[in-house]
């Protein structure tokens, strides 16, 4: 999901270079950040998910 963002971030900003377009530098910047930012989220819930995991294995140790 944050890649599709970050590809097409990376493309408005070298469209907005090549036909010399702030706005268009600029929302390519912020889509690449949103697309950063949901590969942030998804390893932290990745990691909250493994670390529930392993509590639950360990309760069943126990």
């Amino acid at each position: 999901m944050g890649l599709m963002d970050k590809i097409s971030g990376r493309a408005k900003k070298a469209a907005g270079d090549a036909t010399d377009s702030a706005s268009l530098r600029q929302q390519g910047r912020k889509e690449e950040r949103k697309g950063e930012a949901k590969e942030d989220a998804a390893r932290a819930q990745e990691e909250a998910d493994q670390k529930s995991r392993e509590a639950q294995d360990l309760d069943r140790k126990t």
